[in-house]
């Protein structure tokens, strides 16, 4: 495994298999970390353990070659997540990527309201995907349909929520950190948050820390990660 704490890489066979971590930036898209890896390695097979959205940072398990087979033990381990939610305005998209659609008054709440809000989303709990998302539809992704103004019915789905804490709050913004199952939305918890405070919320931003017992502490970012592999282009 390449991470931050790896100090020779002279004899990595990338071909045969291997996983880096990487801390991915903020306006760059998943695949477009995985292409510059790619690029980086010179090996067509390379894929992620798991989505950020453009907006997000932090961790991305990236498989090489044959390790790409792999790729489903990593994806089915718990998340860390931590970020900010904004109240008192709602978005489309339930983050930052869409422009505010509603905007109202949060002064009422206190930090009583916060902690019994908290406490509802502990343990086993039903989310129902937003429309922006990359899920299918009769072969169609969801934010696709979503960005022509189109809704359709989605089915709730169980997830799992281990730990949920509140780290800051200067309102509007609320600081969490969030331990969660695959396929958790955190921006749907964001929305639903601002939704059992009646004023509104969306998740102004998300930075993954772990995933795993692999840490973003470990990661390299993409400039890194390409600094390192010069020793085998030369």
């Amino acid at each position: 495994m390449i991470t931050k704490k790896t100090t020779d890489i002279t004899n990595t066979d990338y071909a045969s298999g291997e996983v880096v971590l990487i801390d991915k930036e903020k306006g760059k898209s998943s695949f477009n970390i995985v292409y510059r890896v790619r690029k980086t390695v010179n090996v067509k097979k390379v894929g992620h353990a798991g989505t950020l959205d453009p907006a997000a940072t932090g961790l991305l398990v990236v498989c090489i070659g044959k390790m790409t087979k792999e790729i489903y033990k990593y994806q089915d381990l718990d998340k860390v997540y931590s970020g900010t939610i904004e109240l008192g305005k709602k978005t489309p998209s339930m983050d930052a990527e869409t422009e505010f659609t509603e905007q109202n008054d949060y002064s009422f709440v206190s930090n009583e309201m916060i902690e019994e809000a908290r406490k509802t989303f502990l343990g086993e709990i039903k989310q129902i995907p937003p429309m922006y998302s990359a899920l299918k539809q009769n072969g169609k992704r969801l934010y696709k349909l979503a960005r022509k103004g189109v809704e359709v019915e989605r089915k709730p789905r169980e997830v799992t929520i281990y730990d949920f804490e509140i780290t800051r709050v200067e309102l509007p913004e609320i600081d969490f950190r969030i331990k969660c199952s695959k396929g958790t939305y955190v921006r749907v918890i964001a929305n639903d948050f601002g939704e059992k405070l009646n004023c509104g919320g969306y998740l102004k931003s998300l930075r993954r820390e772990a995933i795993g017992e692999f840490s973003v502490n470990d990661a390299l970012t993409v400039d890194e990660f390409r600094e390192i592999n010069k020793v085998l282009e030369n």
